[in-house]
């Protein structure tokens, strides 16, 4: 007997006879490339995924059933120290509700970025846990495919996914206030090219600060997130006539701040007495910088919770925004003492 559709799984070429594409066509929009889809293309081949529950292996119907215990976690750039930190308290959550996590990285590129959504989602994944360096990631084929999506690292909600985030604009202003209460009146800012929303709230929170103490912006310099454009940007910052040179600076990630401190020691310059810093994340490197960096905490472990739990909902809680507060810890980069309570 010829089993019908419904008793076996739906296959590649039942996708593509009922968008009217070819089977190639289908390979193309499921693994984003190798070559372009015209977009109406491309919707006809999601609605079709959609419309048949399609799922490449067989891994997928087991998914379907409830047993594949397993979540994808993709996020921009596994070198940086605060995602290092927040994947492995992730693990851990999800290891409490009996899941397993891959992991990937997107690179900070938009293309990676929805190849590997694309891949995970299509590939048997309970949910996707994703850390975008984008307002509006691409997630079709995860919509298509069924398969939930949290969004994490984000500053506002997001229709229709759960999200998880800190309260980045007040935290920053907080971070600045501090530097203002240490007397500063020329305080600049090194900040990055992407990061969306959550780059523009710190940055925002800068601005604020500055503007409700009667103070003037002071200059703003873009690098790229990571110690070597923070290095850049403490390079290009000291080239600043002395007179126009900040006193002091919010950088936005403890990445970029371990790379700007690292330019002003090699000019043979102080921190704090020549030019304090204050930076954003708390990840552990922080603690061993020299001097030890004054940052605002992000609470990983009780984000990382909150982001399984979300994935791990079926209602429409799942939907659910949470912001979580980040914490000033104390160090010696601001020119405070340092004491062992915020080691």
């Amino acid at each position: 007997m010829t089993a019908s559709p419904r008793d076996r799984p739906v296959t590649r070429t039942d996708v593509a006879k009922l968008a009217g594409v070819s089977s190639a066509v289908v390979s193309y929009v499921v693994n984003s490339g190798p070559k372009n889809v015209a977009p109406e293309t491309r919707e006809r081949v999601l609605s079709a995924i959609e419309e048949l529950g399609y799922r490449p292996n067989a891994t997928a119907r087991a998914l379907k059933r409830g047993v594949s215990e397993t979540i994808g976690l993709i996020i921009a750039d596994i070198t940086n120290q605060f995602f290092s930190e927040y994947s492995h308290a992730i693990e851990q959550a999800a290891a409490e509700r009996g899941l397993s996590v891959i992991f990937t990285n997107s690179a900070l590129a938009v293309a990676t970025e929805s190849e590997v959504i694309s891949k995970m989602a299509l590939r048997g994944v309970d949910g996707l846990l994703l850390a975008s360096n984008f307002d509006d990631p691409d997630l079709d084929v995860a919509r298509a495919a069924g398969v939930p999506v949290v969004l994490l690292d984000r500053s506002i909600p997001v229709p229709g996914h759960g999200s998880v985030g800190t309260n980045f604009l007040p935290a920053s202003r907080t971070a600045v206030e501090h530097l203002i209460w240490h007397g500063h009146k020329r305080i600049g800012v090194v900040t990055g090219f992407t990061g969306g929303s959550t780059t523009a709230d710190r940055e925002r929170g800068w601005r604020d600060a500055l503007t409700g103490a009667g103070l003037p912006l002071g200059p703003m310099v873009r690098a790229p997130f990571s110690r070597g454009g923070g290095f850049e940007a403490g390079v290009r910052m000291l080239e600043l006539d002395p007179a126009d040179r900040p006193t002091a600076v919010f950088a936005l990630s403890d990445e970029m701040s371990i790379g700007f401190m690292n330019a002003v020691h090699r000019a043979g310059l102080r921190i704090p007495e020549d030019m304090a810093v204050v930076s954003f994340d708390g990840s552990s490197e922080s603690t061993f910088s020299w001097p030890p960096l004054t940052t605002m905490r992000q609470p990983v472990r009780e984000m990382a919770h909150a982001a399984v739990e979300l994935l791990d909902r079926r209602d429409a809680a799942s939907h659910q925004h949470y912001t979580f507060d980040a914490q000033l810890i104390v160090r010696q980069s601001c020119g405070c003492p340092l004491t062992l309570e915020h080691i």
